[in-house]
């Protein structure tokens, strides 16, 4: 049970840090200052934070309407829903 916990919060963990750096990087393409890369986004998403990577596209209204950001969003958060679902069950 403690695997299962401590993989929940580091999903929310990553998703709060990844909704942040969407809106970081909106502040600073509205601003005109330098970017953070799409693949740091996308990797951010990837590894954890897709919960909040989706969520950061439309507090932000950031990347929804580049169609590899829905993908990589969705992908990955089935991936996360699939490995919670095998921890809580075989750990």
């Amino acid at each position: 049970m403690a695997a299962y916990l401590i993989f929940i919060v580091y999903l929310g963990a990553m998703s709060v840090v990844t909704l942040v750096a969407f809106i970081i990087d909106k502040i600073k393409a509205v601003n005109g200052a330098w970017r953070i890369p799409e693949a740091v986004l996308l990797g951010l998403s990837f590894v954890g934070g897709a919960v909040g990577g989706y969520l950061g596209m439309y507090v932000a209204w950031h990347k929804v309407r580049k169609w590899y950001f829905h993908v990589v969003e969705i992908f990955s958060i089935v991936i996360h829903v699939v490995a919670t679902v095998l921890i809580a069950k075989f750990v």
